[in-house]
């Protein structure tokens, strides 16, 4: 679940600070107040950050967080030598926050449809959330959007990446992952600062999953370690075809055409429906695993389900590139370039067209489990 627990803020404070003048020329004051907001917390964060050498070698440090930090540091030099990511300061610095999230992320879709209410800024882009660095003002933020008659969905969220204007640094957030989450966090956000795509959350976030997933492996087999746990990524790619299918469902039925009674009536069975599939799913293939309990038992809308296509939808794409470059990182990153350039709409043909190569099916695809 790693897209859906840890969905990142892709942002760039250094870029957020330019937009609030633009913001200020066209009298955007909603969005000055929420820029201003934004800088005031990237501020802060550059304000406590210290160097993670010196934060190990102080005596004071918890011996398990310097562990933690020494691993860090050893994942942050293999990013760079093995997996040709920018070689700077990020995560060379560490930051205690006092806090169990550095930012919340806010979703919203309308009432009836599957589609985020997009966030745009005047150079960052378009994206589907809007993060906040104080969980009050999220959940106010929230609160505005149901108001209008949306759907909602509030996610902490542990790390962010400001696309390498800052150094950015390791926060004490991460330290809640085990080892591979947070060894995978630094090549994720490194992967973002070489190649970011302005308004295509879908393109820069699976591929900077690929790169996250592609990465562990190398780092364990360098380690003499086991590669990833089937297991787990198999039942992780199972609920994500499942959610995928609940959303796909609803598209449907909000395309249909009924009245909003008979609409909001369906949603209310799709969404039982859902669970009673999942647990059948759950009982058939992982009797012994209850990681998703809690998640499906909770409520769930429309801005839940968001973060699922948002994360993995062209994994897969990715890795049938990864092939063709024959592994080789620099000539990857040469090809995912070659992509980004593209107009969107050329784009994602070639990005479906990787995807049928990889002879898997499209994340949005029904699963019968």
């Amino acid at each position: 679940m790693r897209g859906m627990i840890r969905p990142r803020i892709l942002i760039s404070g250094a870029r957020l600070i330019s937009c609030i003048a633009v913001a200020a020329v066209i009298g955007a004051c909603a969005n000055l107040r929420y820029y201003a907001h934004v800088t005031h917390g990237e501020s802060a964060l550059l304000l406590q950050r210290r160097s993670v050498d010196k934060v190990i070698a102080d005596p004071s440090t918890d011996p398990k967080l310097a562990t933690r930090l020494q691993l860090a540091q050893q994942a942050r030099q293999f990013a760079s030598k093995q997996l040709d990511l920018p070689n700077n300061r990020s995560y060379t610095y560490y930051v205690e926050l006092h806090r169990p999230y550095v930012v919340w992320n806010v979703f919203a879709t309308p009432r009836f449809s599957v589609d985020a209410v997009r966030q745009c800024f005047p150079i960052a882009g378009c994206v589907a959330y809007r993060g906040w660095f104080d969980d009050k003002k999220a959940k106010q933020s929230a609160e505005r959007l149901h108001a209008q008659g949306n759907d909602v969905y509030v996610g902490g969220v542990p790390a962010y990446s400001t696309l390498g204007w800052f150094a950015d640094p390791i926060l004490s957030s991460m330290m809640r992952w085990d080892d591979d989450e947070l060894v995978g966090t630094i090549f994720h956000e490194l992967a973002h600062q070489l190649l970011y795509v302005k308004g295509d959350t879908a393109f820069n976030e699976s591929y900077a999953m690929f790169v996250e997933n592609e990465g562990l492996r190398e780092w364990h087999r360098s380690r003499g370690e086991p590669v990833e746990d089937d297991h787990d990524q198999a039942m992780d790619d199972g609920f994500t075809k499942l959610a995928l299918d609940l959303r796909e469902r609803l598209k449907k039925l909000y395309a249909s055409g009924v009245d909003n009674a008979a609409m909001a009536a369906g949603k209310e069975r799709e969404i039982a429906d859902f669970r009673v599939r999942y647990a059948a799913w759950r009982d058939k293939n992982w009797p012994n695993d209850h990681r998703y309990d809690a998640w499906v038992s909770q409520p769930i809308n429309n801005a839940k389900l968001l973060p699922f296509g948002l994360y993995d939808q062209w994994v897969h794409a990715f890795a049938v590139l990864f092939q063709r470059a024959d592994g080789r990182w620099p000539d990857f990153y040469a090809r995912v370039r070659a992509l980004a350039r593209k107009p969107t709409t050329e784009r994602e043909s070639a990005l479906r067209d990787l995807l049928d190569a990889s002879r898997l099916p499209l994340s949005s695809e029904a699963t019968s489990h």
